[in-house]
């Protein structure tokens, strides 16, 4: 049997653990920049307010009480899900972190002690972190899904899908199975396809002319025969992208240059956590508004691998300048690294090269950068290119965002 755990309303419950008082009132998180709302309470579903409303329709209800806004705290929901993971890694032999609030579990017990080991696992999580989830077992991950889906709506939040699943199957929505997309959705339904139990029981041949081979690997795992391949957790990444929306329309050449600087700096850092190197990078910028845009994009490639933020910027530097036009409004940016390795991998020499530096030299240098940013917050120590922390109009809106409490000594919760 497969286990999945998923946090409940996770972002939201993230936001009720620091401020309690939210317990039991209408709340909603905001996307970036504060645009619409992307995860809502039980009590703000029950207002009919569907998900991906935007924020300024929904002003007027907020001052009178009725719902509650938070930004997007994605530093504070990551540190939960750190918390979450780690007392899963406790509790079962193997763990397969699927998302932010989602997890795939083995469990270490037989068929017939399931529930309670999920009754006490979800006890666990809740008492040491105070994140509700549900707790679904069954054969494969995707009918897991379907179980933890079931599992949210009884009172335990545990639910094992055991023996012949058609009765669940059959109240399923087929767009509504894991891996069925809105667009396969609906190429299914012109076939007289509604439910998982019918995509289930659909013949192979006509699944593949409709779908795709992943759409088949689902009906057999509906079927009960495990399909999906396990992707490590520590496996290294193909590419590694940066990017936000701004909070303002970006018209200068500096401002611009500022914001890919700043993406850069966050994308190496976490190459250097990965004990990773690229190639070089691709930098986009978009023009426009999210209906009406147009994309500049360079390729920029890096003398050697690295991981070293001050030679990315000097790479990335002549390249930033070229994707500014005169009088063009700019709505986002963003860095994409490519050709990732692995620190140490044996490389060419370059018979060109100049310069006696040492290769080593920023190893040193950005292991204690790192650790300082680690102790007291991002981008206490950074590059003058990326800016001024708060101080650029360009970074993300996030007006209602709650304190990093779990991560931050300067903002850690205090008891009266």
């Amino acid at each position: 049997m497969t286990g999945l755990v998923d946090g409940n309303n996770f972002f939201v419950s993230c936001e009720r653990v620091v401020n309690p008082s939210l317990a039991g009132r209408a709340v909603a998180v905001l996307s970036n920049n504060d645009g619409c709302c992307v995860a809502r309470s039980n009590e703000f579903k029950a207002l009919g307010i569907p998900m991906g409303t935007p924020y300024f329709k929904l002003r007027d209800r907020e001052k009178s009480g009725e719902i509650v806004f938070r930004s997007s705290n994605y530093e504070l929901y990551a540190d939960f899900s750190r918390r979450i993971a780690s007392i899963l890694r406790e509790s079962s032999p193997r763990v397969e972190q699927y998302s932010i609030d989602e997890a795939f579990i083995e469990p270490p017990c037989g068929d017939s002690e399931l529930e309670k080991y999920g009754a006490e696992l979800r006890a666990k999580i809740l008492k040491w972190t105070g994140i509700p989830c549900g707790v679904g077992f069954a054969a494969t991950k995707t009918l897991a899904k379907i179980a933890n889906h079931a599992a949210k709506k009884t009172g335990g939040g545990v639910f094992v899908l055991r023996g012949d699943p058609s009765e669940v199957l059959r109240k399923l929505p087929v767009e509504e199975v894991w891996g069925i997309g809105r667009r396969l959705a609906a190429k299914f339904r012109s076939l007289g396809i509604f439910t998982a139990l019918e995509l289930r029981d659909m013949p192979d041949e006509s699944i593949r002319a409709a779908g795709s081979v992943s759409a088949l690997r689902t009906a057999m795992e509906l079927r009960g025969i495990p399909c999906t391949t396990e992707r490590g957790e520590d496996a290294d990444p193909e590419s590694l992208t940066c990017s936000r929306t701004f909070g303002e329309y970006v018209t200068s050449a500096e401002a611009l240059a500022e914001s890919l600087a700043y993406f850069a700096s966050s994308a190496a850092e976490k190459l250097r956590t990965r004990g990773m190197t690229a190639a070089g990078c691709n930098a986009y910028a978009q023009i426009g508004t999210a209906e009406r845009h147009t994309w500049v994009q360079r390729t920029v490639m890096f003398p050697r691998p690295t991981n070293a933020t001050n030679e990315i910027l000097s790479a990335l530097r002549k390249d930033s300048a070229a994707l500014f036009c005169e009088g063009a409004s700019y709505r986002k940016s963003g860095v994409v690294f490519f050709g990732l390795e692995r620190e140490g991998t044996p490389a060419q020499g370059d018979l060109f090269e100049t310069g006696t530096r040492p290769r080593g030299r920023n190893t040193a240098l950005y292991k204690a950068v790192d650790a300082i940013n680690a102790r007291f917050g991002k981008s206490t120590v950074s590059s003058a290119a990326a800016g001024i922390p708060g101080k650029s109009a360009w970074r993300m809106k996030r007006s209602k965002l709650s304190p990093r409490a779990t991560t931050r000594w300067d903002e850690l919760l205090v008891a009266r």
